[in-house]
């Protein structure tokens, strides 16, 4: 009888969108993640929170487990705020591991 979930960095990421520059010759530097993501615990049927911190203020944040990208949902709820990028999974069950 298992009352809590591990869910795993490796199955739930966050991915980086540059956009494409408008003048090739200026050399933007990259987004890159300041703070990674780390495997987080939770009880079945509460929420759990995935935070990653960027080096550049609102990038576009793609948030993916697995191959399949998640969108904001009433399971999903998805923030950004400056250079902070947030996950927050509602409802934990065994299937979000």
């Amino acid at each position: 009888k298992c009352h809590s979930k591990c869910i795993n960095q490796d199955l739930t990421q966050a991915s980086i969108k540059a956009p494409v520059a408008s003048f090739p010759s200026l050399l933007a530097l990259p987004v890159l993640f300041k703070k990674q993501l780390r495997d987080e615990e939770a009880e079945e049927g509460t929420a759990v929170k995935f935070q990653c911190e960027l080096t550049k203020d609102n990038a576009a944040v793609e948030w993916r487990k697995g191959t399949m990208e998640l969108f904001p949902c009433a399971k999903y709820e998805i923030k950004l705020s400056g250079r902070t990028a947030e996950l927050v999974i509602h409802n934990v069950e065994p299937e979000d591991a």
